[in-house]
């Protein structure tokens, strides 16, 4: 695992490689008493789950300051393993379910991630504004698009990307995102030599 991330990371940190391995080493505890992630997928964590949230990082370099909504965070993917490797970043995990807000937090303090406050609410109801919302496919673009599209600020970071939409995704969704200008499609099988990565990919939309 660890020849792995320097593999594709090759700037990371000793310390952020080690506090990766301990998430990866502590999050199947937590899942057997709260489940998270499917119990048949939890040996696949680390590329199925740590891999792909850090897929986000070969594309975007947020700057410091940059304020992030993790919305259905379910475990804590991708707002987790982010934050390791953006500390100077602030990330916003949110999920409606409690019981995973509070794995969330613990794993969070273990780690002792200062960057990460989580959320238990729907992101309808969020008050605030940010430069990105991240998720992981937890609906069809359209609905999830319309859920959020309000989070984000219209303020954006001088010389980096538009804020906007990062949604990690896999399979067929043409139809979902016809209707959307100004998307961006990344293959993750360009960068992932892995099968898992085979049809997954990531979508950034620029609001």
């Amino acid at each position: 695992m660890r020849e792995i991330l320097l593999k594709y990371f090759p700037k990371i940190t000793v310390k952020q490689i080690d506090k990766l391995l301990k998430l990866n080493e502590i999050f199947p505890e937590w899942n057997s008493k709260i489940n998270c992630i499917s119990r048949k997928d939890i040996q696949n964590l680390f590329i199925n789950h740590i891999l792909h949230s850090l897929s986000v990082a070969k594309i975007f370099n947020f700057p410091a300051g940059t304020r992030i909504v993790d919305v259905g965070t379910g475990g804590g993917f991708p707002a987790i393993p982010l934050s390791i490797l953006f500390p100077d970043v602030i990330f916003y995990p949110v999920d409606s379910i409690s019981k995973k807000i509070t794995v969330v937090t613990e794993i969070a303090n273990l780690l002792e991630l200062e960057n990460v406050f989580p959320i238990n609410n729907r992101c309808e109801n969020l008050s605030f504004k940010c430069n990105f919302v991240v998720s992981r496919a937890v609906t069809a673009f359209p609905a999830f698009y319309k859920m959020t599209k309000n989070l984000i600020d219209k303020e954006s970071i001088e010389g980096f990307y538009p804020n906007g939409i990062i949604y990690l995704k896999g399979g067929d969704f043409d139809e979902e995102i016809k209707d959307f200008r100004d998307i961006k499609i990344y293959q993750l099988k360009e960068i992932f030599e892995y099968e898992f990565f085979e049809t997954k990919k990531i979508i950034y939309l620029s609001t």
